[in-house]
């Protein structure tokens, strides 16, 4: 039977907290493997696999966004000013100390923490749409000094040409090479979030965001978790920006600009808050939209808009599809696209009956 609990007996906690408590779910993770990690890369167009790639990269930010957002509560829309310190402190790195990628990534990551945790001190004191419009301030001043500050910048144009990444002699310069080395961190990413969020850590930020006071009251240090949430949530965030910078192979701010960071929190609300699967779903469906949306237009849009007109009608029906779907999640399945998943799931596990 697909999916059964049945005879599935936990004698100890850490069977109780096992990662994959249920056969299915190990059987599953060795399918996915073996999909991903052979038949994908070996069968799948370069151009279907630049695609994955950037799904890869964006699950990494949208995880750090979640769980900021979804599992401590803390409302931030600056996350993609995290993402631009981490890929500016990441290319400076590789370029004029010439480090490999393997000191300049955690480097990135670090130094988008720090940030995040001068950025997160106000919710030591406000929070909700005050917390908000501070995280707004903060991606406004990052962006500022990142394009009038040119020793970080370096220059006008506020663009750092970086090479692609490369290991033991080993360059990945191809979608193939980088479909390995964005798959290794986004699986990383997964895995950390996981473990993150069953940890004791983890249940202190649930307890932050469903009820603070509660939490102060039995003990919980709320001020050192949200800081500590607002410096994980940076680093994986600063983390995401070096990946954008060694895949496009340049950190350039037009990256990393005020819509990014409504995309990423497009894609936790889409995907379902508090939820490591949502925020893949999430990744995945928002990466998705804007292509379906081009090819849509192109096939059809052409037919009532000139070629000249189809660039912005293209952007706009972007743009309205992400404001329309977060309003449709929010109102009709505000667990998003996780919820629907756990529906399904929930089918499977009691079928063929109806109770």
């Amino acid at each position: 039977m697909f999916h059964r609990e049945s005879g599935v007996f936990k004698t100890t906690y850490s069977a109780d907290m096992a990662l994959y408590p249920l056969p299915i779910a190990k059987w599953t993770v060795a399918v996915l493997a073996l999909i991903f990690v052979v038949i994908v890369p070996l069968t799948v167009h370069e151009y279907y696999l630049s695609i994955l790639n950037l799904i890869f990269i964006a699950i990494v930010g949208a995880l750090g966004l979640n769980i900021l957002v979804g599992y401590t509560g803390q409302i931030s829309i600056g996350h993609a000013a995290f993402m631009s310190v981490g890929a500016y402190t990441a290319a400076n790195l590789a370029v004029r100390l010439d480090l490999p990628f393997w000191i300049t990534l955690p480097a990135g990551g670090l130094m988008a923490a720090a940030i995040g945790v001068i950025v997160g001190m106000p919710s030591l004191r406000i929070k909700g749409l005050y917390l908000a419009i501070a995280t707004l301030a903060g991606q406004l001043i990052i962006e500022w000094t990142i394009n009038h500050v040119p020793a970080i910048s370096g220059g006008a144009q506020a663009s750092i040409q970086v090479d692609r990444p490369s290991l033991f002699g080993f360059s990945f310069n191809t979608q193939g090479s980088l479909y390995f080395f964005l798959l290794f961190f986004a699986v990383v990413a997964i895995v950390a979030t996981l473990n993150l969020v069953r940890s004791r850590i983890g249940r202190a930020f649930v307890a932050v965001r469903d009820q603070d006071i509660a939490a102060e009251i039995i003990g919980i240090d709320i001020y050192r978790y949200k800081l500590l949430a607002f410096a994980i949530s940076s680093f994986y965030a600063g983390v995401c920006g070096v990946l954008y910078t060694y895949y496009f192979g340049i950190a350039n701010y037009e990256q990393f600009q005020l819509i990014v960071s409504i995309d990423y929190l497009a894609m936790i609300i889409i995907g379902g808050l508090g939820s490591v699967l949502g925020s893949i779903l999430g990744a995945i469906f928002v990466t998705l939209l804007p292509i379906v949306i081009r090819i849509l237009m192109e096939n059809v849009g052409s037919l009532f808009f000139t070629t000249a007109e189809m660039a912005n009608v293209i952007s706009g029906l972007r743009l309205g599809a992400f404001g329309g779907l977060i309003i449709f999640f929010l109102i009709v399945e505000p667990e998003g696209l996780n919820r629907l998943w756990r529906n399904i799931r929930s089918y499977f596990r009691v079928w063929p009956f109806s109770y």
